[in-house]
């Protein structure tokens, strides 16, 4: 999988749910997707929050990307929108870490936002950069996918719900390797007082969730 920003928890359920994830770093940027942005809370209706990158183009890697100058900015905002939120306390010090964080380039920036809330999660899965992976980098979508899975000696491949549009069943079967994708069941929490909305960032979910009760929602999922 591409790396996000704070993705949603849909994203760290397949984490979650693999012995081994593999960061997609060496695919190309994609400017309106949600590899720099995603939603909170803000006066208690959704909000999308945006990493600003510098030179960022469609014809670049997320691994040739610069990380912008709005860490702070968004920062404060997370702060000011939680601090009333039960679990502040312990989930912000993670946020700010995260976001506190020099490093300039996107691939490792985000990498290490991954690592550090799925630790906070207490997710023991191992990460691999996909990048550091001796593969044909002139295959594309499926057939680099499946290369990677024969790499790693991969028997079961597991994808996000929107795979399903992009891999085939049957051509993973013909490679010996098995292909399934996470469908995410309705995930409900109290949000403030306000009406429940839902697939907001990871950081919503571990504001308003004990870890107990955030490892229980990262198994409400099926394979399918």
């Amino acid at each position: 999988m591409q790396p996000y920003f704070f993705p949603y928890i849909g994203y760290f359920q397949l984490i979650n749910a693999v012995d081994v994830f593999v960061i997609y770093d060496d695919v190309n940027f994609i400017k309106q997707g949600w590899i720099t942005r995603n939603s909170i809370l803000v006066n208690k209706k959704e909000y999308n929050f945006i990493l600003q990158v510098e030179g960022a183009s469609s014809f670049k890697k997320i691994k040739e990307i610069t990380v912008g100058k709005n860490k702070k900015k968004l920062l404060k905002t997370i702060e000011q929108e939680y601090k009333k939120a039960p679990f502040f306390s312990i989930v912000f010090p993670v946020i700010e870490e995260i976001l506190s964080n020099g490093e300039d380039n996107l691939s490792k920036f985000l990498i290490f936002s991954l690592r550090k809330i799925s630790n906070y999660l207490q997710i023991k899965t191992v990460f691999i950069i996909s990048s550091t992976i001796d593969k044909n980098n002139e295959l594309k979508g499926q057939d680099k996918v499946i290369a990677i899975c024969e790499k790693l000696k991969a028997t079961n491949y597991v994808n996000a719900i929107g795979g399903q549009e992009l891999y085939d069943k049957e051509t993973f079967n013909k490679k010996g390797i098995s292909l399934n994708f996470i469908k995410t069941e309705p995930i409900v929490y109290i949000q403030f007082d306000n009406h429940f909305i839902p697939w907001l960032s990871i950081i919503d979910v571990m504001m308003f969730n004990s870890i107990e009760e955030s490892k229980l929602l990262l198994n409400k999922y099926e394979l399918v």
